[in-house]
């Protein structure tokens, strides 16, 4: 029987070399993450593995999945670990190759298998590794399933399983793409800055753009995988300024920018202005509302409030739908409602049927963004963004608090903002007109402020996001009023950035 998995060994041992190590909290709610060597080991992966192929069997599934793996150095030896444990499971592996996650996802489909195990760490920096899985397409694991995967690995509750096997899957990147460019060429003449911060995107993202007729301008395309300019991050300021910079000095129309495993799009207008993906998610109903009037949206809780508010998306129809943030949740919510799609501050953006499979795919959301262009041929993206209602919103702001003490600080916030609504109490002289609890609190007043915090599911943080559609002094002070509330915890420490 394969060994019991250990918490920490020590590298360069006997120990190390000969038993599974993986560190509990690489299990995440969504996805799983780990410091590769230093919080799992080889072994430890075939271990993960093997707990992927029996809950598989546990959950019914048939034991057949889709496997890739991003363009660090150590990868590729992390995923034939993987799927060494996989097929002791008895699980049939189709292997793709160097791949992005949402063409994991893809293949999921287009190989028709059930299930997926995509390595990668997305941007993290390097050194890290992770695994995004599901079993049921289009959607993720989310808590439940990542829970009982991590009892079923550290415990080491194996079953093992005849019937394991292995293929790989030629060429599978050009089935990808010509999936992707299957639709009319763009008839607009356009000039897109391709931004990939040297990730895995670089080696994808380019030719998938110059199919669809438009002229590319690529940046940091180059696979490099320490990241010698910045993390391949759509949120990232540095690399949303690398990207205006780009803009500005060859006058291209748009800029897009891909993550690290390309299930993300960042965008940057013609005038070289970062638009905050929330603000790009408004942008793309409006516009896919003309074609699909009274269609239904899910956001994430970080999001702008325009959803719920803006003229165009209330005269159409529009629903929308504010729900937990993360990608998992997203996407499972989006399949369940049947919605259109899905948006996340973060840059997940999910298209449904009919303009989509219902998966996170950052190229799909560039096409969308070039396809928007297209269909308004005298306007710019800056006017786009510029017919938007204004508001005043931060960046998503991420104070330290330590990952065994932040949910229930987050409880603690929860409580006390539902007892100032309950006493009828006051948040920045105005009466709070609504509380969403789906993922910590986000607090709205009677003008439509509002602030966020809740836990972040990767990182020892909570994450604090706040907004107005009145006046800045309104979104400075709806920070002060919810920073107070955080501050009655001395758990929490500095702010990666404020406002």
């Amino acid at each position: 029987m394969y060994p019991k998995p250990s918490r920490h060994l020590t590298p360069n041992t006997y120990a190390y070399e000969s038993s599974p190590m993986v560190k509990e909290t690489g299990f995440r709610e969504y996805d799983a993450r780990w410091l590769f060597g230093e919080e799992i080991n080889l072994m430890g992966v075939q271990a993960l593995g093997l707990g992927l192929g029996t809950l598989l069997r546990e959950m019914g599934v048939k034991p057949e999945l889709a496997t890739g793996h991003d363009y660090r150095s150590y990868s590729a030896s992390i995923k034939y670990a993987l799927v060494t444990g996989l097929m002791a499971a008895g699980v049939k592996v189709h292997d793709i190759g160097l791949a992005l996650s949402p063409m994991a996802y893809f293949a999921q489909f287009e190989l028709d298998v059930p299930a997926v195990a995509m390595v990668t760490a997305s941007h993290n920096d390097n050194g890290w590794t992770g695994v995004k899985m599901g079993a049921q397409r289009p959607v993720t694991f989310g808590p439940d399933e990542m829970g009982r995967l991590r009892d079923i690995v550290l415990n080491g509750k194996f079953s093992y399983a005849d019937g394991g096997s292995y293929r790989f899957v030629e060429n599978f990147p050009d089935r990808y793409i010509a999936d992707l460019v299957n639709r009319p060429k763009i008839k607009r003449k356009l000039k897109v800055v391709a931004a990939c911060g040297n990730g895995t995107a670089g080696a994808f993202a380019p030719r998938m753009l110059e199919l669809l007729g438009v002229e590319v301008v690529p940046l940091d395309t180059n696979l490099d995988y320490t990241f010698p300019r910045y993390n391949p991050n759509p949120e990232d300021m540095e690399m949303l300024h690398a990207m205006a910079h780009k803009v500005k000095e060859v006058g291209a129309d748009v800029g897009l920018g891909f993550d690290g495993d390309g299930d993300r799009c960042g965008v940057v207008d013609n005038n070289g202005d970062e638009i905050f993906a929330d603000k790009i998610g408004v942008m793309l109903a409006r516009d896919l509302s003309k074609l699909h009037p009274g269609a239904t949206f899910v956001v994430d809780v970080k999001s702008t409030g325009l959803f719920a508010t803006d003229p165009e998306l209330i005269a159409r129809g529009v629903k929308a739908d504010y729900w937990k943030t993360g990608h998992s949740y997203i996407k499972r919510r989006v399949t369940d409602l049947k919605a259109l799609a899905g948006f996340e501050k973060s840059g997940h953006f999910f298209f449904n049927s009919p303009v989509g499979r219902g998966y996170d795919d950052g190229l799909l959301t560039a096409i969308h963004v070039i396809e928007m262009l297209d269909r308004n041929p005298g306007k710019s993206m800056a006017e786009l963004y510029g017919a938007l209602p204004r508001t005043w919103g931060s960046p998503t702001m991420s104070p330290h608090c330590a990952d065994e003490v932040k949910y229930g600080v987050v409880d603690k916030i929860v409580e006390r903002f539902t007892g100032m609504q309950a006493r009828g109490e006051t948040i920045i002289g105005q009466k709070i007109r609504d509380l969403v609890t789906v993922n910590g609190v986000r607090v709205t007043v009677e003008d439509g402020t509002w602030g966020l915090v809740r836990a972040s599911s990767n990182k020892p943080e909570l994450v604090v996001v706040v907004e107005s559609p009145a006046t800045e002094a309104n979104m400075r002070a709806m920070f002060k009023a919810v920073d107070d509330v955080i501050r009655e915890h001395p758990q929490v420490g500095a702010y990666n950035q404020t406002i």
